[in-house]
């Protein structure tokens, strides 16, 4: 087959049908190989789980776009403890992390140390401090 006449729409035409050809050529191969396995196992009196020591997959991937279509599953990140209060309102705080708010700036030009600052830990996180 020469390739290099065919036009750009019936590359990626042709391009579509060998991607679906290999997908499935590929899972005929691994089925296939799956029950070649189980029947290795099974001329030994064991079963393939006994052989591998887990489940075999029940059916392989229909395409690779569903694993691209769900995202990722994200990882809750525990809450940042707060390290510094506001002199003034204690209700806001910073955890010493990224940019310093305009307060511990204002603080720190006055000449004042960022350790008069300091948040008191409650009695639980001061064992881990």
């Amino acid at each position: 087959m020469d390739i290099s006449s065919l036009s750009l729409t019936e590359l990626r035409r042709l391009q579509t049908k060998v991607e679906a050809e290999i997908r499935r050529r590929s899972d005929t191969a691994k089925k296939d190989l799956l029950k070649r396995m189980q029947k290795l196992a099974a001329e030994h009196g064991m079963s393939l789980t006994d052989v591998i020591g887990q489940e075999p997959a029940e059916k392989p991937a229909a395409s690779p776009k569903k694993a691209a279509a769900k995202p990722a599953k994200k990882v809750a990140k525990p809450a940042s403890v707060i390290k510094f209060r506001h002199p003034e309102n204690p209700a806001v705080g910073w955890t010493g992390h990224g940019r310093k708010p305009q307060w511990v700036i204002d603080w720190l030009a006055q000449g004042k140390a960022l350790d008069d600052l300091r948040a008191n830990m409650p009695s639980g996180d001061a064992a881990a401090a």
